[in-house]
């Protein structure tokens, strides 16, 4: 797997559950912080969505603590991948109870949650895995072969995408080690930051189109079909060929493209599942 550190290196891998579920937590508000987004909720707009604004995702981010507490509490014990889904399945009830039955959250249950198990195995006491194994490299080792074995939602936008244009989606990505992550999202915050080093806004927003400019993103398929993630493809490709957040006005260019989106009613939520979860990543060491 290609690894490639950010210019911003984390600090000594956090050896407490709780610490990893805080830091799970902090990565999602600071998610919901990133403006502009194309299409997504933020602390200034709610995007294309009419049912949830960023009040709503920082309660369900909050309600979501707990549970990847105990998922890097089982992550450290190696628990297997039907104790995990157990603790996810437990968080959504608990998230939809929180947002009233708005799916905010579902995506980062449970990528970020592997993520959050993975984190806690490698800093077990008995973990087989040094502290310079990437958490993807983790996932791979110890849940891969589960995750592609385990049971599918029929009901699931994602499984309806992968039936309709055959897209692997978030189980695919978890099962080969989050390629997006190491080899788009991390080099692109470090890029993100060197183009603009006093703006931290700026490099989250540099990673989230790097991430937009590749992903399969199965919300964008599901809400604008092929023609709707080819739309989003070009955009974002578009405003990184110019010189992403490099480029003077590069800030009212994004958000001529974030009203684009809102316009055709697209939402990359997997792409912001996955900026949490590189945010994730440099806080605890990749």
């Amino acid at each position: 797997m290609n690894i490639t550190s950010s210019s911003t290196p984390a600090a000594a891998p956090p050896s407490s559950a709780a610490t990893i579920g805080r830091i799970a937590v902090t990565s999602l508000k600071l998610e919901v912080k990133t403006w502009p987004k194309p299409g997504l909720v933020s602390h200034i707009d709610a995007g294309a969505h009419h049912d949830m604004d960023a009040a709503l995702l920082d309660a369900s981010a909050e309600t979501l603590r707990p549970f990847f507490v105990a998922l890097a509490e089982a992550g450290s014990a190696s628990a297997g991948m039907d104790d995990l889904r157990a603790i996810g399945i437990e968080a959504e009830r608990a998230m939809l109870a929180t947002t009233g039955g708005v799916n905010t959250h579902r995506g980062a249950i449970f990528g970020l949650g592997l993520l959050c198990a993975a984190a806690g195995l490698r800093a077990g006491s008995t973990a087989p895995f040094a502290a310079s194994v990437s958490l993807g490299s983790v996932v791979v080792a110890r849940w891969g072969d589960e995750i592609l074995r385990g049971p599918v939602s029929p009901d699931s936008h994602g499984s309806e995408v992968a039936r309709r244009h055959g897209a692997g989606g978030a189980r695919i990505e978890a099962a080969t080690g989050f390629p997006s992550l190491y080899e788009r999202a991390l080099p692109a915050l470090a890029t993100g930051r060197r183009l603009a080093p006093d703006d931290a806004e700026a490099a989250r927003v540099h990673a989230f189109m790097a991430l937009l400019s590749v992903v399969t993103d199965v919300n964008l398929l599901y809400r604008g079909g092929e023609e709707g993630l080819t739309f989003a493809w070009t955009c974002a490709q578009r405003f990184l060929a110019r010189g992403g957040v490099g480029t003077p006005g590069w800030r009212s260019e994004a958000a001529r493209i974030h009203r684009a989106f809102i316009e055709r009613n697209l939402s990359p939520g997997g792409c912001a599942d996955l900026l949490a979860m590189s945010l994730f990543l440099e806080r605890v060491g990749p």
